[in-house]
C-alpha cells in the first residue's frame, strides 16, 4: 500500500507507518467500522473471479489475506498474496498456519513494481489500493501487465456516495464516527486511521473521478470495464477482462 496524497512524504513509508500497528485487530475493527459492509464488498470481488483449481490468482494489497483465503475457498486456485506491509503479512502467515492452508503463498512487494513476469496470472484482485499509490493509472497498468489475456481484474475500495441525500451523512460518518469509533474500539492507532480516511477518500476521487479511473483501466488494455457502487455508494467494486491485444 502506498499513499496518493501529496503530503511530501515517501508514499510507501507513510502507508507502512500508518498501518503498522493494526494487523492484530485489522479484520475485526474493519468489520465494525464499516458496519459489516467490507465483507459484502470483498465477496463481490471474489464472485467476479473465474479461476478454477490449479490456476493462478494474484491478490494485491492482500493485507491479512482475507480476500486471498476467500479466493482459495471459492475457486480452489493457487493464490499469491502480495503486500508492502511486513506486519500485515506476518499476521496473514499466522492465519494461514492456524488454518493449515497451503494453497496461499505470501510475498512482500510494491503494487507499482510487481516481481512477476508478464501474463503470469489467470486473474488478479486488489483491495484498498489505488488511494495509496502516487500514480493510479500506472499501477493499474502494472496489475494488467501480469494478468493473462482473457483474465479478470477485480478490485474494491471505499467510495463517495453520488447521491446528494447520502453524501452529507457519509461526510458526517467519515469525519466524526470513524475517528471516534476507532478510538473507542481500537485505540489511538485506529483513531488516526479513522481521521485520515474521510479526507483521503474524498481527495482521491476529486483527483481521480470514477470516469477517469475507468479510462485508466481501458488504457491499460481492459475491456468491458464495469463499476458498481455498493452500500449506498460507500463502497465501489470494479471488474473487467484483459483484451487479447490483437
Amino acid at each position: 500500500m502506498v499513499m496518493s496524497q501529496g503530503t511530501g512524504h515517501d508514499p510507501n513509508r507513510f502507508a507502512t507507518k500508518l498501518f503498522n500497528g493494526l494487523p492484530s485487530r485489522y479484520d475485526r475493527l474493519g468489520y465494525l467500522l464499516s458496519m459489516g459492509q467490507d465483507r459484502r464488498w470483498r465477496s463481490a470481488v471474489v464472485e467476479k473471479v473465474n479461476a478454477t483449481p490449479g490456476e493462478l490468482v494474484l491478490d494485491v494489497a492482500t493485507g491479512t489475506a482475507g480476500v486471498a483465503l476467500a479466493l482459495r475457498a471459492a475457486t480452489g486456485a493457487e493464490i499469491t498474496g502480495i503486500d508492502l506491509n511486513a506486519n500485515m503479512l506476518e499476521n496473514a502467515r499466522q492465519k494461514l498456519s492456524r488454518r493449515g492452508e497451503a494453497g496461499v503463498r505470501l510475498v512482500q512487494g510494491r503494487a507499482e513494481d510487481l516481481p512477476f513476469a508478464d501474463d503470469s496470472f489467470d486473474d488478479v484482485t486488489f483491495t484498498y489500493l489505488l488511494r495509496y499509490v502516487s500514480d493510479p493509472a500506472a499501477t493499474v497498468a502494472e496489475l494488467v501487465r501480469v494478468l493473462k489475456p482473457g483474465g479478470v481484474l477485480a478490485g474494491m475500495d471505499f467510495y463517495v456516495p453520488p447521491s446528494r441525500f447520502w453524501r452529507p451523512l457519509w461526510w458526517c460518518y467519515t469525519r466524526w464516527v470513524l475517528p471516534v469509533g476507532g478510538l473507542l474500539t481500537g485505540g489511538r492507532e485506529w483513531y488516526e486511521v479513522g481521521r485520515f480516511l474521510g479526507p483521503n477518500i474524498e481527495g482521491h476521487y476529486a483527483r481521480h473521478p470514477l470516469e477517469a479511473t475507468i479510462d485508466y483501466w481501458k488504457s491499460a488494455g481492459m475491456v468491458n470495464v464495469q463499476a458498481k457502487p455498493m452500500s449506498l455508494g460507500g463502497g465501489l467494486v470494479m471488474w473487467a477482462t484483459k483484451g487479447s491485444g490483437d
